[in-house]
């Protein structure tokens, strides 16, 4: 058999293809293809926690520096806060450039407030307490409840408090750290499983979408699809490239080492699909277990650049489309909120809508009702949201990484020209392989 058919890469455009073909041809069974995807999906969020714990655990006792492990984690948060502040202001900048929403003349009152209505108690939620409820939401109620609850905040706390505390116990707590890594290998074999699963889980969730609303869906409120698309190419392209470029990277190199993760995220619209196999190509790529342990579950929260140009663009959007008119003190202000809510996104249901009504709750000149425009082309926005976040997270960890030296320079320009290929079966290798994969604490 030709080594394409073999590559998860192939195999999922594939699936790809497959997926918008029965979508068109057969609409009524491509819905009921939702649970494949849907399914593949949960099989993943199911193993995420304990990746996280492991990861995080073994990375801080490794690095032993405890003094150094709150370096990393204070310039993360600063870069995520820098980077995704301007990310709002590029959302913004755009939606008054193109204006979106101009022209479209919707008067609040004729829109159907029932689509939101699942959506209101969870931007209550979300909205309301400020910071100090937001920061109490990042404690769990037990350390078991962290791991059911699936909020990976949660689990990065527990887990961060876990490997500090057997980082001081020192040689005492060595046979743990060991017990740990062997649970990690034994949970990312159980990935490779799961991952073999792809291709179906793409399939799935294409057919279903196609199924749903049609090729032509798109047409309805394409100007607002097509400028979100637009903003998120450009700013990776422009912000990240640039980023990438200062730290002695080539950002189009990763994507392209990253390319079997991209076409994953591309057909389930989740980043936390290919989380655990991120981590471990990171890894690969000679990157220190302990800064991608730390940078990259703390991103998923903190770091949505994607998400960030979403809230803003649509709730400027929002307010063309209903010709409601917004002073200088509007636009501070959902600048100001959206950097608090937009931290808040992950782990809620139906988060990017959730979150934009909390966004708008605060902002009363504003008619929340208009998130009903949102609602039919929020799943094609999904796309490129769960892209550029997934791509700002992974640039975010080689710019910290290049930071604190913690990255095998050399190794990683082999592994980026093409010069060494550790992932030459695909995302298997990087999820746990048949093959040893070399360690990057060794590297």
């Amino acid at each position: 058999m030709p080594k394409i058919f073999k590559s998860l890469f192939f195999q999922v455009v594939i699936a790809l293809m497959l997926g918008i073909a029965l979508g068109m041809a057969n609409p009524d069974l491509a819905l009921q293809m939702k649970p494949l995807g849907d399914g593949f999906i949960k099989l993943i969020k199911m193993l995420v926690p304990v990746i996280v714990f492991c990861v995080v655990v073994h990375g801080i006792a490794a690095a032993g520096d405890l003094s150094k492990v709150g370096r990393v984690g204070i310039r993360s948060l600063l870069y995520f806060e820098i980077v995704t502040t301007v990310a709002l202001v590029f959302g913004i900048g755009l939606a008054y450039y193109f204006e979106p929403g101009a022209g479209m003349n919707i008067d609040p009152k004729t829109l159907d407030a029932k689509a939101l209505s699942g959506f209101s108690q969870s931007a209550a939620q979300v909205a309301g307490g400020g910071v100090s409820e937001f920061l109490m939401k990042l404690i769990p109620s037990t350390i078991v409840g962290a791991f059911s609850s699936g909020d990976v905040l949660q689990v990065l706390i527990v887990s961060i408090m876990f490997g500090c505390a057997v980082s001081l116990c020192g040689e005492r707590a060595k046979p743990v750290v060991e017990f740990i890594e062997r649970v990690n290998e034994i949970i990312f074999k159980m990935m490779n499983f799961v991952v073999r699963l792809a291709p179906l889980g793409v399939f799935g969730a294409i057919a279903f979408t196609v199924g749903k609303y049609g090729v032509g869906s798109l047409k309805q409120l394409g100007g607002l699809v097509g400028l979100f698309y637009l903003a998120v190419v450009l700013f990776v392209i422009v912000v990240l490239g640039a980023i990438m470029r200062l730290s002695g990277f080539s950002l189009f190199k990763l994507l392209a080492y990253l390319r079997e993760e991209l076409m994953i995220v591309l057909g389930t619209a989740a980043g936390d699909s290919v989380l655990p196999q991120t981590m471990r190509k990171l890894e690969q790529l000679g990157i220190k277990r302990s800064t991608v342990g730390l940078v990259i579950p703390t991103g998923y929260s903190f770091n949505l650049d994607a998400f960030s140009i979403y809230l803003t663009l649509a709730a400027v959007f929002i307010a063309q489309a209903t010709n409601t008119p917004l002073a200088t003190g509007d636009l501070l202000a959902i600048l100001g909120i959206a950097l608090l809510t937009s931290k808040g996104a992950h782990g809620v249901p139906g988060s990017a809508i959730v979150v934009l009504a909390a966004t708008l709750a605060a902002i009363p000149a504003i008619p929340a009702i208009g998130l009903v425009l949102i609602l039919s082309v929020d799943w094609f926005i999904g796309i490129a949201r769960a892209l550029g976040n997934y791509v700002g997270n992974c640039v975010a960890t080689v710019v910290v990484a290049s930071w604190e030296g913690d990255i095998d320079r050399a190794k990683a320009h082999r592994i980026l020209n093409g010069e060494i290929d550790l992932s030459s079966e695909g995302l298997v290798d990087a999820v746990g392989g048949d093959e040893p994969v070399p360690s990057a604490q060794t590297a």
